[in-house]
């Protein structure tokens, strides 16, 4: 008698199509906006993770630490069960779209509207 053991792991997507869509536009609009905050005088990268990057790789750096962040958020989300899934991914939606507004606006404006 031999017994079959599956030791594949089964990766569901996280969330919907839209809303994994949602993620990747605010991901992509923030990596654009972290990396003009190297080109511009009056802005500053906060996240140390992404300046130590630029500091190792350069402009290069700033794409990499983004894509290593999204690649976190969609394994995370992969290993979460639905629905627990889709509130995590939605929850980073929000995050980004924070992050996004600030930082489009800090670029636009020279002001951040969430300073202290």
């Amino acid at each position: 008698m031999t017994v079959e053991r599956s030791h594949t792991l089964e990766l569901d997507p996280p969330g919907t199509v839209g809303l994994r869509a949602a993620f990747f536009v605010l991901w992509g609009i923030d990596m654009v906006a972290a990396t003009l905050f190297f080109l511009v005088p009056y802005a500053t990268e906060l996240n140390p993770v992404t300046v130590l990057f630029y500091e190792l790789l350069g402009l290069p750096g700033v794409a990499v630490a983004a894509i290593c962040y999204a690649a976190i958020v969609v394994a995370i989300g992969h290993l979460l069960s639905d629905p627990i899934d889709r509130r995590f991914v939605g929850g980073m939606v929000a995050v980004y779209l924070v992050l996004v507004t600030n930082n489009v606006i800090l670029l636009l404006s020279g002001n951040s509207p969430i300073a202290a």
